[in-house]
């Protein structure tokens, strides 16, 4: 008897933080400001390329933010040029591959791909099917773990296949404030080169609120065959910005 009202407690819950998503958005981009001081202490690591990938029915233009900030840390980032994200698709499934391809090829070295939401699902896919070309992983409110309704036929991939450790370093930074996925569903579990990093964004917020930045780049500066778990950022009081682990 005493699940109703956890259960009723739980959808409230899950409606406001739905209703309230673009002012918490919006909220992010404001805190992005007043944190750029701090966040000009970000780590910084070796230059190598950086694909991201938009979320569910965004292009690039909503990673621009993202993308920028990483350019001034000195990465070679680009966005995936194939429009707006309207889910799978056969020209996603041939055109990803050839870019990360060709990214590798330019620079020289594997290419680290940052997902936001059905982008970071993308981006485990391409680990699995390119591992040596991947050098790493960073999904933001992605949910890998969930059934995906948005694909059907060959384009499904089995659930198992997107929960189980990457052959790369992965990280997954999900938000119990996410008003648009379950952050249950954003998480994988832990191993030697996979890991869940807990922040306070919205989902709409992910690629602008200054936590997720600052783990994009701590994750970023790891040695590509030295990768070691996010440690909180102890300096200036940097480690408010992060909730405990779940």
């Amino acid at each position: 008897m005493a699940s109703r009202p956890d259960a009723g407690a739980a959808r409230r819950r899950a409606l406001f933080l739905a209703a309230t998503e673009p002012a918490r958005g919006l909220a992010s981009a404001g805190a992005l400001t007043a944190a750029l001081p701090l966040l000009r202490l970000a780590p910084r690591g070796e230059p190598h390329p950086v694909l991201v990938l938009p979320g569910l029915l965004a292009s690039d233009v909503s990673t621009r933010v993202l993308r920028t900030w990483l350019g001034r840390l000195g990465y070679p980032v680009v966005g995936w040029a194939l429009g707006r994200n309207r889910g799978p698709s056969q020209e996603i499934e041939d055109e990803l591959p050839r870019l990360v391809d060709r990214l590798a090829g330019e620079h020289g070295t594997a290419v680290s791909i940052v997902g936001q939401s059905l982008g970071g699902i993308f981006a485990r896919r391409l680990a699995r099917k390119a591992p040596r070309q991947v050098r790493q992983v960073i999904s933001l409110g992605s949910p890998f773990a969930a059934t995906q309704p948005w694909a059907t036929g060959p384009l499904r991939p089995p659930r198992a296949s997107l929960t189980r450790p990457l052959p790369v370093p992965s990280t997954a930074v999900y938000s119990r404030w996410d008003g648009v996925v379950d952050w249950r569903a954003c998480r994988q579990e832990p191993g030697p080169r996979s890991e869940n990093v807990a922040v306070r964004s919205s989902h709409l917020g992910m690629g602008v609120d200054p936590a997720v930045l600052w783990v994009v780049a701590d994750r970023l500066a790891q040695p590509r065959h030295d990768w070691r778990p996010f440690q909180r950022p102890a300096r200036f009081g940097l480690g408010a910005l992060f909730p405990p682990e779940a």
